[in-house]
C-alpha cells in the first residue's frame, strides 16, 4: 500500500486525541456534512458555533449518529442529493424511537479539508461519504475507516451488488472492504445537440483533431465551445488526466521514479490542455464547478466535460434542457473511461455500528437504487430492476459509453502516490492554464516527486 503523508498525520493526531481524551464519544471521522432535510437536526462543518452532534444516544434510548455529506440537502437542486435527502428522511421515519441520523453539511470544494480537520480533532462522524480508489487508504491506513467485510457478508447484502465482491474493487485493501459504493458514474462530454446542429457538426468527435475541429465550428457559429472550471482545480485536472492517459502516461512509472514528469508524453498531453483552453469560457479561471456546469445547462456554452453525476444537477436545475443534452465519450482515449462512485465509510470507533450499517443499507436498497437510475441518472450498483423509460435520457447515452469502454481508470489526482502529489498536479495544471510555461509547470511536479515521493 502506498505511503500517505496525510495518513501519518491523521494517525498521530488520533493517538494524541486518545491520550488526552478528546473527541467526545470517539466516533469516526466526519466529513463536511450535508444539510439534512425534514425533521433531522443539522450541523454545519463550516460553522464553528454549530452544536456538536450527540452520538452517545438520547435519554429516550434513541441512538443518534452523524453522516457527513458534500452538499446542502435543503437548498440543493441536484437530483442525486435530493434522493439522499429522501433516504435520510425514510430512515429516520422507519427507525423512529430507535435510530436517528443527523446530517452535517458543507460544499464539495471544502469537503475533504473539513473532513480531515474533524478526523485530526478526534471528531469523526459515524458515517461519511468518500471517493473510492487509491486515496481511500488515507482513511484506511490510520484506522479511521472501519472494515465492512463481515457486515457485507453477514446476511447476503454483498450478493445484492452487481458483480458481487467485484463491485468493491476500488473499496478493497488487503482483501478487506472499507466502503460501500452507492452508484457508478463515467466522465463524458456533454453537448448541446441544437448548437452542434446549427454549427454543422453531424458526427461526434472520436479523436483529438475531431475535438478541435468541433470547437472551431462552434466558435465560428458564435458559441462558446467549452465550459470548464479552473476555479475548482479537479475539473481542469480531470481533463488533463484524460489527455495524459491518451498519451500513454504511466502513473505507476512516475510513482516509482522510472519515468519523469518532463517526459515527452507528459509534455505533449499538457500542450494539448493549453491548445484546447483557447475554447474555454472567458471566466473559466474563476468559475467554480457549479458555475461552469450552469453555463452549460443555461446554454451559454456548447460542451461540458464532466462526470455523469452532472446529469442530476443539469436536469434538476433545468428540466427543459434534457431533450437537447447529448453525451459522447471523451475522444482519443482508445476506449478508456474515467469512472468512479460515491461511497460510504463507517468510523472504526463509532459507538453505534448497527445503526450505521442499517443506515448504509438504505442507500443500496431497491427504493434508493431505482431512484438513482430513474431520477438521478446514475448507474445503480445493485441488481435492482428499473424502468429505463423513466430514467433521464442522458443515462442511456452514458450506459452506451460505459458499455463500450475497454477499461476504466480513476481521477489522476486521486491516483497518485499521495494526496499531496495529487494536489500538486491540480495546482500545476491550473498554473499552466493561467500562463505558466508547460515545462516550468511540470517541473514543479517533478521537484515535488523528487523531494516527497521518490526514495521515500
Amino acid at each position: 500500500m502506498k505511503k500517505k503523508v496525510l495518513s501519518v498525520l491523521l494517525s498521530t493526531a488520533m493517538v494524541a486525541s486518545m491520550l488526552v481524551g478528546c473527541g467526545g464519544s470517539g466516533d469516526t471521522p466526519a466529513a463536511p456534512a450535508a444539510d439534512n432535510g425534514g425533521s433531522q437536526d443539522t450541523a454545519s462543518a463550516g460553522d464553528a458555533e454549530a452544536p456538536a452532534a450527540d452520538n452517545s444516544g438520547s435519554s429516550e434510548g434513541v441512538e443518534e449518529i452523524t453522516w457527513m455529506f458534500w452538499d446542502d440537502l435543503n437548498a440543493t437542486e441536484d437530483l442525486i442529493s435530493i434522493g439522499y435527502r429522501e433516504t435520510v428522511e425514510r430512515f429516520n421515519k422507519d427507525y423512529e424511537g430507535k435510530y436517528h441520523v443527523n446530517v452535517v453539511t458543507t460544499n464539495l470544494e471544502e469537503y475533504y479539508a473539513k473532513l480531515n480537520a474533524l478526523v485530526a480533532a478526534g471528531e469523526t462522524p459515524d458515517c461519511f461519504i468518500v471517493s473510492p480508489g487509491p486515496n481511500l487508504d488515507v482513511y484506511v491506513d490510520p484506522g479511521v475507516a472501519a472494515d465492512l467485510t463481515d457486515y457485507l457478508k453477514a446476511d447476503g447484502w454483498l450478493d445484492t451488488f452487481n458483480g458481487g465482491e467485484g463491485a468493491f474493487s476500488q473499496q478493497t485493501y488487503d482483501g478487506k472492504i472499507y466502503a460501500v459504493p452507492l452508484n457508478i458514474a463515467a466522465a463524458c462530454v456533454f453537448y448541446n445537440t441544437e448548437m452542434f446542429e446549427k454549427a454543422g457538426i453531424t458526427t461526434m468527435p472520436t479523436d483529438w483533431q475531431g475535438m478541435l475541429d468541433a470547437c472551431e465550428k462552434l466558435q465560428a457559429a458564435g458559441y462558446t465551445p467549452l465550459t470548464i472550471s479552473a476555479g475548482t482545480a479537479w475539473c481542469l485536472s480531470m481533463l488533463a488526466g484524460y489527455l495524459c492517459d491518451s498519451e500513454g502516461v504511466d502513473l505507476a512509472a512516475l510513482d516509482s521514479g522510472s519515468a519523469s514528469w518532463l517526459d515527452a508524453n507528459v509534455v505533449s498531453a499538457t500542450n494539448k490542455l493549453v491548445e484546447i483552453s483557447k475554447y474555454f469560457q472567458p471566466t473559466a479561471a474563476g468559475d467554480t464547478n457549479d458555475v461552469a456546469t450552469a453555463n452549460f445547462y443555461n446554454e451559454e456554452a456548447a460542451m461540458l466535460i464532466q462526470g455523469s453525476w452532472a446529469i442530476a444537477q443539469i436536469n434538476g436545475a433545468n428540466p427543459d434542457f434534457e431533450s437537447k443534452c447529448g453525451v459522447f465519450a471523451f475522444p482519443g482515449t482508445d476506449g478508456r473511461v474515467i469512472a468512479k462512485s460515491d461511497s460510504l465509510a463507517m468510523s472504526a470507533n463509532t459507538a453505534h455500528p448497527d445503526a450505521v450499517i442499517a443506515f448504509m443499507k438504505y442507500f443500496t436498497d431497491d427504493t434508493a437504487q431505482k431512484y438513482t437510475a430513474e431520477v438521478g441518472g446514475k448507474i445503480p450498483v445493485t441488481t435492482v430492476e428499473y424502468d429505463a423509460s423513466k430514467a433521464p435520457a442522458q443515462l442511456a447515452y452514458v450506459m452506451d459509453v460505459f458499455g463500450n469502454a475497454k477499461s476504466t481508470f480513476g481521477f489522476y489526482n486521486e491516483s497518485m502516490a499521495t494526496t499531496e502529489a495529487g494536489a500538486c498536479f491540480d495546482d500545476a495544471m491550473v498554473a499552466i492554464y493561467l500562463g505558466t510555461p508547460v515545462e516550468e509547470g511540470l517541473a514543479t511536479i517533478e521537484d515535488f516527486y523528487k523531494n516527497n515521493v521518490w526514495n521515500k
